[in-house]
């Protein structure tokens, strides 16, 4: 019996779902969703966007259970947001510079979870701060694997290098 494979992609603030990383997981993870969210809108505020994107993700992500999420940068934001609040429809968090230095996440909100969280994060990120984000998810993520790659924020080389399936524990 094969076990359905939940696992979904989030996008970054200005991608989609069917931006390099997008169309990486589709090829390479079978039955990984990449949906687009809410498009990027200078216009409107990050606090609607954040609002509009996670709606938007609750609904696929309510109507099925153990979920293995990889959230890049805003989507790592989400991700985390989701996890904390829904422990227990999430299996596996993997974040990719995670945008996790924003006030949405204080971790005096939360209480710490213990699903198994890997972190990918480029030493050389010039958005995403590395050592305030180690040590925020440090506080939120119990079971914490932080790794501190020699990459950029967009961390192409090093997404391009995982074995997913691997990494996602999936078997054929």
């Amino acid at each position: 019996m094969s076990m359905m494979n939940n696992v979904i992609f989030v996008h970054g603030l200005e991608s989609s779902g069917h931006g390099f990383k997008g169309n990486l997981f589709r090829e390479r993870v079978s039955g990984c969703l990449t949906p687009d969210l809410r498009e990027y809108d200078p216009q409107l505020s990050y606090s609607v966007l954040l609002n509009e994107r996670m709606r938007q993700l609750r609904n696929i992500l309510e109507k099925r259970d153990n979920w293995k999420i990889i959230g890049s940068s805003f989507g790592g934001l989400m991700a985390s947001l989701y996890s904390l609040k829904n422990p227990l429809k999430v299996e596996k968090l993997i974040l990719l510079a995670p945008a996790l230095n924003v006030s949405e996440l204080d971790p005096e909100q939360f209480d710490p979870i213990e699903i198994p969280v890997v972190v990918y994060h480029g030493k050389n990120d010039q958005i995403v701060p590395v050592k305030e984000t180690k040590k925020r998810a440090e506080k939120l993520f119990k079971n914490l694997e932080y790794n501190i790659v020699d990459d950029d924020h967009m961390l192409h080389p090093t997404v391009e290098s995982i074995d997913w399936d691997e990494l996602l524990e999936i078997s054929y």
